[in-house]
């Protein structure tokens, strides 16, 4: 039977596919960029559980939380990807990726109840995109949609962390791509969603500002990732 357009692909972790796949992973990021660095602030323990929530601008998004979890953070992590991307690319299921799809609110609705069941697991961890969609690189205010607040409202034993991505080409021919993991963002249990929209956008923005000029003005305060 043929898939439909709005049946649930859900995560299918492979851990032999996994280490294959992040080998490769790391060699293409390393052949294609000048310099991987990372500025970093938040670091998660043993029995930590942690939503990471990034600013969306290229093709590169789609890996870049693999290279994160298996260098850095190494957690249970999983990551929400369009159903439309997932069909395209099957594979990112082996890797922790599950589906949602964004023109239809039921079949979003399932994919938010997947997350918060995935974050029941010990030292787990969710990728998220709010923004929904690739959109050009800019220190305004993003505008996200409302899974992450909805996500992070039921599982507050969980650290919300943004997490900032810059890819420029200022110094060299090859692109450079810095990334900035911020602070866990502190909220209140009683917050409402338009509250929590409002604040995780606030916070990734700063991030984005800050990522921004420290990659150009002092970027020897990275680390090399």
């Amino acid at each position: 039977m043929n898939r439909s357009s709005t049946d649930f692909i859900p995560a299918n972790e492979s851990k032999w596919f996994i280490t294959i796949f992040d080998l490769y992973v790391r060699n293409l990021f390393w052949r294609r960029f000048k310099n991987i660095a990372i500025d970093q602030e938040y670091q998660p323990g043993e029995d930590s559980k942690t939503i990471y929530y990034l600013n969306h601008t290229s093709w590169w998004d789609g890996l870049i939380p693999l290279l994160l979890n298996q260098k850095i953070f190494k957690q249970k992590a999983r990551a929400l990807m369009e159903d439309k991307q997932m069909r395209d690319h099957k594979f990112f299921s082996r890797i922790g990726a599950f589906s949602v799809n964004l023109e239809e609110p039921r079949a979003a609705l399932k994919s938010m109840r997947y997350a918060v069941d995935s974050m029941k697991r010990q030292n787990s961890s969710l990728f998220i995109y709010p923004e929904g969609k690739i959109v050009p690189y800019s220190t305004q205010k993003p505008n996200f949609q409302k899974g992450l607040g909805w996500i992070a409202s039921r599982t507050p034993e969980a650290d919300v962390v943004p997490v900032g991505i810059y890819i420029h080409t200022a110094r060299h021919d090859k692109p450079e791509l810095f990334i900035k993991v911020g602070p866990s963002v502190k909220f209140s249990a009683e917050s409402t969603a338009d509250e929590l929209k409002l604040l995780f956008e606030k916070s990734l923005q700063d991030i984005l500002i800050n990522l921004q000029e420290k990659s150009h003005t002092a970027p020897q305060q990275f680390k090399q990732l």
